[in-house]
């Protein structure tokens, strides 16, 4: 038996292309990045997402005593299944699958990080799209061993290639392939050069920057957290690049914009008049930055006012940046409620129609002319599919015509909703350009919509 390692690895720094000559850390910096890292782990069923993270865990040291003496009594003197510390639901352990998206956390001396463990199969594939919309990496999982290495072009698995295909379009900044199963092979590497191979020549297709191909065995540990010894390869371990990798942030530039999640009333700070409590308008900045003395403009009223005061956990700040929540109080009273949107004067361009990116997660079709509920920021508003352009052809990454989307698939829509909304492109902002679908008479998350401009 294999016997993990238990001791903290301090990484070192990440390299660049080695004997593998593989593409490796495309997003390299000169600074370190020390704010902490939202991956998530994606791929087919079996390809060993949540054994790699079982490994990072163990690795990091970030496993609870009990929960080792859990997983060693399970194993009853057998190799320990680290799977089991991320498949907590019974179906999981029974099934030997991941259904839900389960979150762990770890820290090294250089970072902490926040891991979202998505499921591999096709029936899940909604809950893939739900870890991948806010994280900074995902780190997509190819089993090598199956894989037809003999093939020429080798053929990827159709879930590699729909989930990077997915993190591409949610505009996850960072995507990592870990090639598993390393040891598996009679010629590793032959094995990995040539799955190298295949995987860069499918992302130079899809127009897919990789931050990274790095072989790993995640049962064994190899080249998660440990080097690898080989004259095959002398690029980072998958932890070393992971260390590197820059965090998602919108731009703090710019004109501002925050949806409105919440409205709170001061209960005890009064100001000038009689009963009079100034409420606090809660909400996460999508870009630019709040500041006191600024004027802003509510959409839809299209009334204005100046912030009188910006508050950051409750505390009282100078300002606030894109990406985290933000209290704003305004200097007058408003008829400002949840769904509603702060911005900066004459930048909001509300549209009824526009076109979007869907990936169809609802085994009932996307069809023409059906109604559906759509939430965009916090806000609900009633929506209809009014044409179908094209379906994305996985396999050749060809758009084709088409009248209806099934099921897992990905097309280009033009979608008419009830009330204008502040849309933006999804390229330029993840907050103003994102809305969900949701069938009104099941209440399903249907789709994921990202738009692409006003029609």
């Amino acid at each position: 038996m294999n016997t993990p390692n238990t001791n903290r690895i301090t990484p070192s720094p990440v390299q660049g292309e080695g004997r593998d000559g593989g593409a490796m850390a495309a997003k390299k910096s000169n600074h370190q990045d020390h704010r902490a890292l939202r991956f998530l782990t994606a791929g087919s069923v079996d390809d060993g997402k949540s054994t790699l993270i079982g490994r990072l865990l163990f690795d990091a040291q970030a496993i609870l005593a009990d929960q080792l003496d859990a997983l060693e009594k399970r194993a009853a003197g057998t190799a320990i299944d680290l799977s089991l510390l991320t498949d907590g639901l019974e179906a999981e352990r029974e099934q030997g699958i991941t259904i839900d998206v389960a979150y762990r956390y770890f820290a090294t001396k250089q970072r902490k990080f926040i891991i979202a463990d998505a499921p591999g199969h096709e029936q899940y594939t909604r809950n893939m799209v739900t870890a991948a919309a806010g994280s900074d990496a995902a780190v997509v999982l190819v089993d090598i061993t199956k894989l037809d290495l003999s093939a020429n072009p080798m053929p990827l698995l159709a879930q590699t290639r729909r989930h990077a295909l997915l993190a591409q379009l949610l505009r996850v900044p960072n995507i990592v392939f870990a090639v598993n199963k390393i040891d598996a092979t009679a010629n590793p590497g032959a094995a990995f050069a040539a799955t190298r191979d295949a995987l860069v020549k499918f992302a130079k297709q899809a127009g897919i920057e990789v931050a990274g191909i790095v072989p790993v065995s995640a049962l064994r540990g190899d080249n998660v957290t440990v080097p690898l010894n080989v004259d095959w390869y002398s690029g980072p371990t998958l932890l070393q690049l992971l260390e590197q990798l820059p965090a998602a942030q919108e731009r703090k530039e710019g004109d501002m914009l925050m949806p409105v999640q919440y409205v709170a009333r001061d209960s005890g700070d009064e100001q000038e008049g009689a009963g009079h409590q100034p409420r606090t308008l809660w909400g996460r900045v999508a870009h630019g930055c709040v500041k006191a003395g600024d004027e802003i403009q509510v959409f839809p009223s299209g009334q204005r006012a100046l912030i009188a005061e910006v508050r950051l956990a409750g505390k009282v700040a100078a300002k606030v940046d894109a990406g985290m929540s933000a209290g704003v109080v305004l200097d007058r009273q408003l008829d400002v409620s949840r769904g509603d949107w702060l911005a900066t004067p004459n930048t909001v361009n509300a549209a009824q129609r526009f076109t979007a990116t869907l990936a169809w997660l609802d085994t009932e079709p996307a069809v023409v002319g059906r109604k559906y509920s759509v939430r965009h920021g916090n806000r609900w508003a009633q929506a209809r599919i009014t044409s179908i352009e094209s379906r994305l052809d996985i396999h050749t990454l060809a758009a084709s015509e088409a009248h209806e989307l099934a099921v897992n698939e990905i097309g280009s829509v033009t979608i008419e909703v009830q009330q204008p909304l502040p849309v933006e492109a999804y390229a330029t902002n993840r907050v103003g350009g994102a809305l969900i679908m949701v069938d009104p008479a099941s209440n399903r998350t249907s789709g994921a919509l990202l738009v692409k401009a006003a029609a």
